[in-house]
């Protein structure tokens, strides 16, 4: 097992972290929230494929950065009790084959993305250089690290609307941004905790030291009411869905009270209840250093994520 682990394509699999592409379903937000995710024009691709593809090389883009990450931060690496197990970190990759791989995935992206339009391609650029400069300066800079997070998300929502010159309401790309910074300072808070009673923490992490608990505590605290706040608003500010002739009859008879033409609202608890739940991980099982892992491990957070998905498509596209 442990040769099949050290073979080359195995780390640089590993390096590529192919588990981080779950955040490029971002990409798909506006397609989903704009009525638009069936759309087939008779003269193009589908929505959905084009928007698959720009799924593809933002994944492929992001792996190539981590590679450079894990070049960059191999120093440092080494100094952490965990990331020194990382191929580039303890010498299983060679220097020159993860530069040699990144290149190969940014040629790769270049030629793909060549036949997309030019607001696309501009907003992979502006990602990959937010990118770099939070592997070689801003993650390093308390405030600015997770402003930077939050950035990669924001990019990543515009990308999806650019690629098919879709509208993204402003108070969801505000939940994306609310969102976005409060998975970030999870992290941080899970870090924090990782690595609490380590003695070499500013070797590992500087921005670490210039975040008190307390501090940290605050944020969290922030930005979780912030996500399902500005989520819940832009349910309010949604067009008017109303039922098919089909559910009138049922729709009519329920009480006034129940009767909404904001639907999408019914999907509120679902946000507030993922978000409960990875505040519960965050402080009570320190589960936030790698909130990609957690949200695809967690069966109550699997499990949400399911039936919110579910829900909107069914408002948007059953009730429709």
């Amino acid at each position: 097992m442990d040769k099949i682990k050290n073979t080359l394509p195995i780390l640089i699999l590993r390096t590529a972290r192919p588990r981080q592409w779950m955040k490029n379903f971002a990409l798909y937000a506006a397609l989903i929230f704009s009525g638009f995710f069936f759309y087939n024009p008779s003269d193009a691709p589908s929505y959905f494929q084009t928007v698959t593809t720009a799924f593809v090389i933002f994944s492929l883009l992001a792996s190539s950065i981590y590679i450079i990450n894990d070049i960059i931060d191999a120093d440092s690496d080494r100094k952490h009790p965990f990331k020194k197990k990382r191929p580039i970190a303890s010498g299983k990759l060679s220097v020159p084959i993860a530069i040699f791989t990144a290149i190969t995935l940014i040629v790769i992206v270049f030629f793909t993305s060549f036949w997309l339009s030019d607001f696309f391609k501009f907003l992979l650029f502006a990602y990959f250089l937010l990118q770099i400069l939070y592997a070689k300066y801003t993650k390093h800079i308390a405030i600015l690290d997770v402003v930077s997070i939050a950035t990669g998300f924001l990019i990543r929502i515009y990308a999806g609307a650019v690629v098919v010159n879709l509208h993204m309401s402003v108070w969801f790309l505000l939940t994306v941004v609310s969102a976005s910074l409060f998975l970030a300072v999870g992290k941080r808070q899970s870090e924090r905790t990782l690595l609490q009673g380590y003695s070499d923490l500013g070797s590992t992490r500087k921005t670490l030291k210039r975040y008190s608990q307390r501090l940290l505590d605050q944020y969290t605290g922030m930005f979780a009411n912030a996500t399902w706040l500005t989520y819940a608003l832009f349910t309010f500010q949604n067009e008017s869905i109303h039922p098919p002739e089909s559910l009138l009859g049922l729709y009519g008879w329920l009480p006034r009270s129940f009767q909404s033409t904001k639907l999408l609202m019914a999907t509120v608890p679902l946000v507030i209840f993922g978000v409960m739940r990875y505040l519960q991980l965050v402080y009570e099982s320190n589960q936030g250093e790698s909130p990609e892992k957690v949200l695809t491990s967690d069966k109550p957070l699997l499990m949400t994520g399911f039936f919110f998905l579910a829900s909107v498509m069914f408002i948007i596209y059953g009730l429709s």
